[in-house]
């Protein structure tokens, strides 16, 4: 199969930024270690939907290591890197993305990207999981099942299974221990202050930052703009992570108030007109707006277009919408994930734990296909044991295990 990328000529640049992330992803090369002389993906087809840059290009040579045909797509049409497609292609995998597609676009590289009839699916957002269930309904004796990456997919998928409609099993990576309270609380805490540091260029300190959604990721980036300087307000729908926002010294309160205290505005929540209309017509002049959500529905860009008399490009990835009272509202990155399309996503120590999980959930969903039924599977236990041992072991740090008689004294109630 032919590759899809924007230029082939890009090619050693993207194995630099991948040869760059291996030497700093421990797991992912002990496991690739293991799965070359296991090969537990010999002849199975993978396709992998995940952010298209340089972690996520080492994953798929990894699972390739590990004897598997990979087809790769991205999952954002602004978080593809073009270098790292093209050197992801030059070393012989199929690869079907280029940054800033269309939407036709997006998804006709989806759709290649299934033309190999997958065993395997490892999807960002639920993407080719909806399409295996609408248009792609063809490939799905296929499928053997598949894991996902994020908490979106996951809503998406447990929505699936509730309504019945759900036709492989596929693991919730993104409910991992070693994924949330890792991946979704430092790397989203670190990469999305990377986006908008780096593409704004303004200071953080004595700024009200709100966060809308105090799930994993919004704990992050609370955390770490507190640790900017910041004055954090949290917005929440939910009355426990609302009460736990107070308690981690956060002020909380309704969008329709935190609008009008905010400098910088920062999405979370996994759903759609989080900022809309009425919030933007109380916003401070020179306000920035981002997401960090999967989709971007979470600021309602549409009503702010209809709202604004001028529309102007600010600085690159800063789009400015003025107001008639001459009020100028800034958008980061379209309104889409910040951190990856103005930035270079989760570090690669943080992506080292998730991967792994992705990588051993796969071989988990192939040693157990026909045995877990239909349905959204938790990651096992021992493969998050695991990951979280082998990133001790990574670090150096050795820990204490129970004594028998201590395991005999917590099995016992008398």
């Amino acid at each position: 199969m032919k590759s899809v990328i924007r230029d082939i000529g890009l090619a050693e640049a993207g194995r630099q930024k991948i040869q760059w992330v291996r030497k700093n992803m421990p797991l992912l090369r002990a496991l690739e270690s293991e799965f070359a002389k296991s090969k537990p993906f010999e002849g199975v087809r993978i396709t992998v939907s995940v952010h298209l840059e340089a972690k996520t290009a080492y994953l798929a040579k990894l699972l390739a290591a590990g004897g598997g045909e990979v087809s790769v797509t991205g999952s954002n049409p602004l978080s593809t890197q073009d270098d790292v497609a093209a050197g992801l292609a030059a070393d012989g995998l199929d690869v079907f993305a280029w940054y800033n597609s269309t939407k036709e676009e997006y998804f006709e590289h989806l759709n290649k990207a299934l033309d190999c009839k997958p065993n395997i699916i490892i999807d960002d957002g639920g993407d080719l999981v909806h399409l295996l269930h609408t248009s792609r309904k063809e490939l799905l004796p296929h499928v053997k099942g598949g894991c996902e990456e994020t908490t979106t997919g996951v809503i998406r998928l447990k929505a699936m299974e509730r309504e019945g409609i759900l036709k492989f099993p596929m693991v919730a990576v993104n409910n991992a221990y070693c994924k949330y309270l890792f991946d979704n609380r430092y790397g989203t805490g670190q990469s999305v202050w990377d986006g908008i540091n780096r593409t704004t260029n303004l200071i953080v300190a004595g700024k009200n930052v709100v966060v809308a959604g105090y799930g994993w990721c919004g704990k992050g980036i609370a955390m770490r703009a507190k640790g900017f300087g910041a004055d954090v307000i949290v917005c929440e729908v939910d009355a426990v992570k609302a009460a736990e926002a107070i308690m981690d010294g956060f002020k909380v309160m309704r969008m329709s108030e935190a609008a009008r205290h905010g400098d910088i505005f920062v999405t979370v929540t996994g759903c759609e007109r989080v900022i809309h209309g009425e919030h933007y017509k109380v916003m401070k002049d020179g306000a920035v707006l981002c997401n960090a959500g999967h989709f971007d529905v979470e600021l309602c860009i549409p009503e702010l277009e209809s709202m604004a008399v001028e529309k102007k490009e600010q600085r690159k990835n800063i789009m400015g919408y003025k107001m008639s009272d001459g009020r100028w509202i800034n958008i980061l990155a379209e309104g889409r994930l910040v951190n990856l399309a103005a930035g270079d996503g989760h570090p690669a120590e943080i992506m080292d734990m998730s991967f792994a999980l992705q990588a051993l959930s796969a071989e988990y969903i192939l040693k157990s296909h026909g045995s877990t039924g239909v349905r959204v599977i938790d990651v096992p236990d021992d493969i998050d044991k695991r990951v979280a041992g082998m990133k001790l072991a990574a670090w150096g740090v050795e820990i204490d295990a129970l004594t028998e008689q201590q395991k005999k004294y917590l099995d016992s109630w008398a």
